[in-house]
């Protein structure tokens, strides 16, 4: 080492120097200055935490972590129990950061930062068990403003222990002293319910939440475990939900709406919007799930109202007090009303709100409708270049817009030109699988069956655990009036892969009703239009309900497709081939 560089070190030194309050050849002061105390740290101790950090330079972490240990037990200086911390994991030695992590606790046992050093350092060895006395310490060190705080972010620090049960069992040891704490009691068994819910123990996690409501059943942190226990194997979750919603905020509200959106309890959904507006009517989130719900039912003037309020809520609220959703919530109000305008054939409507969506995640979405609407106008070229134009961010954006000018092509039955440059795609990329699916799918709107059977057996061998190839297939064979019991066959192993979903169902039912089955196909389509309201099913189950003489109720079903989605081709043609009177 030239001197240049011992200078450079030198001085890349001093600030632990200076943390380890050395004192040495220090000048004597003025008689009016108290006179420095000694430092344990002496010429000798100096040297070796020189030598130290010159083996770490040396890329001698063994010898480095020796010395700087040595020098911390000597002087009891946090930097330099630290350091020796820091040597240890710079190394990838978790051992030896935990034998220093333990001696600077050990030395100075009221230090929050050695405490969550050692647990943070078992956490990482994946010894949850050895986290019990830490643990409660670091409880113990914390001050009561911070305790809840504290306890309701344990399970994240515990999120990647391998044993599961016993992260549970050790943090439900370490909090049991709280339990019973009105201040954090309720937050403390919320927590424990959280890594019982991870480790799997559903029971053991609802129990967690009931006794931290029975403790504050005004507390949201319990209340908010029985929200993500909500699901058929667990009704009990629920009622706990529901008590505890009389004092709930309005973002606790949102959460169980999404949870009811999920399982798609619509009318429990619209319940709950009605109690935040009432009790929060500038919460403006709720007036966007509700235009959402009313334009998926068809209700267009309440969707386009609903809208707008939220909108208009928006604007009126400072900025400093929008949320980080706030900006994407605007984007998807901007698209919905487009999408409102474009049922009008509204189209100038429509583009002038799309060009209005700029968050990011949204504005390649946006542009992509607006190369349809162009498209829609007979300008397919200027269309596709639209698409091509746009910057991709990912890969995923790439692959987006490829999916879109294919649709594109197939929306105008371009079917020729589409498989076209499916396969210049799939020459780029051969392993793509979904764009096999497209190419069968094109195929088989060119009435070319027997390459599209071969290109979604083909995917059935890729990836037999996928339900599409199947769905696809069976009904495809189903629609052409082609060996129906295999179309059943197809189709029931596509359910059994993805239980209760109402598209497969449909599937179901269409082949069930080619083969003269239609009260299977009736009762089947009645409950896929329930779970689902779609324009292509609501296509099948008016056809049905139309073949089996309830043509006034048939009437009703086209008429409902139609609010849903009034340029479906196949809910269309069906009206024009039964020649329905609408």
């Amino acid at each position: 080492m030239d001197y240049y560089e011992w200078m450079r070190f030198f001085h890349a030194l001093l600030p632990l120097m200076l943390t380890c309050t050395l004192s040495v050849h220090a000048q004597t002061p003025p008689p009016t200055e108290p006179v420095p105390q000694s430092s344990a740290m002496d010429a000798s101790l100096f040297y070796q935490l020189l030598l130290g950090e010159l083996s770490v330079q040396s890329e001698e972490p063994g010898t480095a972590f020796s010395l700087m240990l040595d020098a911390a037990r000597k002087t009891n200086d946090p930097s330099v129990f630290k350091r020796a911390v820091q040597i240890a994991l710079q190394a990838r030695s978790g051992e030896s950061a935990l034998q220093a992590a333990k001696a600077w606790s050990q030395a100075n046992p009221a230090s929050r930062d050695a405490n969550r050093f050692v647990l943070q350092i078992l956490l990482g060895l994946n010894r949850s068990a050895d986290t019990l006395e830490p643990l409660k310490r670091e409880l113990a060190l914390t001050p009561q403003s911070e305790r809840r705080e504290l306890i309701w972010s344990i399970p994240v620090s515990y999120e990647r222990a391998g044993d599961r049960q016993a992260a549970a069992s050790t943090v439900q040891k370490a909090l049991a002293g709280v339990f019973n704490d009105p201040e954090v009691g309720a937050t403390a068994w919320a927590s424990v319910g959280r890594l019982w819910l991870h480790a799997g123990d559903k029971a053991a996690a609802l129990n967690a939440a009931t006794k931290g409501l029975a403790i504050t059943p005004e507390s949201e942190h319990p209340a908010l475990l029985a929200l993500s226990l909500m699901d058929a194997d667990t009704p009990e979750a629920e009622n706990l939900v529901k008590k505890h919603l009389s004092s709930a905020r309005s973002e606790f509200r949102m959460a169980y709406i999404k949870a009811l959106l999920n399982v798609q309890r619509l009318d429990d959904v619209k319940l709950q919007l009605q109690a935040i507006k009432t009790h929060s009517p500038n919460y403006a989130d709720a007036w966007l799930i509700d235009g959402a719900l009313a334009l998926q039912a068809g209700n267009l003037p309440v969707a386009e109202q609903q809208f707008q309020h939220y909108l208009d809520l928006l604007d009126a609220t400072p900025e400093d007090q929008q949320h980080a959703e706030t900006q994407r919530g605007r984007s998807q109000a901007f698209l919905s009303l487009a999408e409102i305008a474009h049922r009008r054939k509204d189209l100038p409507t429509a583009e002038s709100w799309l060009q209005r969506v700029n968050h990011p995640d949204d504005i390649l979405r946006a542009q992509i409708r607006r190369a349809s609407l162009i498209a829609q106008q007979g300008r397919l070229e200027e269309a596709i270049s639209l698409i091509q134009s746009q910057t991709e961010r990912n890969e995923t954006d790439a692959r987006l817009k490829q999916s879109a000018e294919i649709q594109l092509l197939r929306d105008l039955k371009q079917f020729e030109r589409a498989r076209d440059t499916l396969k210049a795609a799939m020459v780029r990329d051969p392993n793509d699988l979904d764009l096999v699916y497209d190419l069968a799918m094109v195929n088989e709107r060119l009435g070319e069956m027997t390459e599209m059977e071969r290109l979604l057996r083909h995917l059935i061998e890729a990836k037999p655990q996928d339900p599409q190839a199947y769905n696809a297939l069976g009904y495809s064979l189903a629609d052409h009036n082609l060996r129906l019991p295999e179309a059943i066959e197809l189709i029931t192993k596509a359910l059994e892969l993805s239980p209760k979903d109402p598209f497969i169902t449909d599937s179901l039912a269409w082949a069930e009703f080619r083969s003269g089955n239609h009260e299977t196909a009736l009762r089947l389509l009645q409950s896929a239009f329930k779970d689902k309201p779609d324009a292509e099913i609501a296509a099948h189950l008016g056809e049905v309900l139309w073949a089996v003489n309830r043509r006034d109720e048939a009437i009703q079903v086209f008429r409902e497709g139609l609010k849903l989605n009034p340029d479906n081709e196949t809910l269309t043609e069906t009206i024009r081939r039964l020649r329905v009177p609408l």
